[in-house]
């Protein structure tokens, strides 16, 4: 069994005008296809060859030799996650309970996109800014590189990308419209309640 790349929820045009096409066929069809490629060279006649992706990120999080496995496995694992945290006609305030828990968590709504934007537009160099339960709470985190709240005991509920290949077509060196756009535009708090439903909070 190898790792597959899973087909984009969306078609690659249905962002548009936050996220271009342009956009998401280097992202997806180029970056991402070869973070799949690369791990199934290198996990190719190992005993790694029929484990799934999180057994792969989790074995080689921990082994210092595998770097190059943890790198792409990992990076296979966001960038799903990432396409799935992102809808046509997403973004804004979600509603319900889960609005509910922001608020509970971070005091407002505006208080928790302030510290998720301020997690991705900080993180130096190439990263990822993420809301994820740790031990029953909603928490902001940012992660550097391929590192991915998986390795740390966290459940990922939203993530958005800030390596420069996310947004560099469309928004430049201009990373916090990027992140305030996706936000305002692009979230699919659907896809975040079903991570918190699935993550089966107390």
């Amino acid at each position: 069994m190898s790792i597959a790349l899973p087909p984009l929820p969306y078609a690659e045009d249905a962002l548009e005008p936050h996220y271009s096409a342009k956009t998401i066929s280097f992202h997806y069809g180029k970056h991402h296809k070869a973070y799949v490629d690369n791990i199934n060279k290198l996990i190719a006649g190992t005993d790694c060859e029929n484990k799934t992706l999180e057994e792969i990120i989790l074995k080689s999080a921990a082994d210092a030799t595998k770097t190059g496995w943890f790198n792409n496995a990992a990076q296979v694992w966001n960038h799903t996650f990432f396409w799935n945290c992102m809808k046509k006609g997403g973004g804004g305030r979600p509603c319900g309970d889960l609005a509910a828990k922001l608020d509970a968590a971070f005091g407002s709504y505006e208080k928790f996109v302030e510290q998720f934007k301020t997690a991705a537009v900080t993180r130096f160099g190439s990263g990822w800014g993420w809301l994820v339960l740790e031990n029953n709470a909603l928490k902001i985190v940012s992660t550097p590189n391929a590192e991915t709240p998986l390795t740390k005991g966290q459940v990922p509920l939203l993530t958005v990308d800030v390596w420069e290949h996310a947004h560099y077509l469309d928004y430049q060196n201009r990373r916090p419209d990027f992140a305030q756009t996706f936000l305002d535009k692009l979230v699919n708090w659907d896809s975040v309640a079903a991570n918190l439903s699935k993550a089966k909070w107390k």
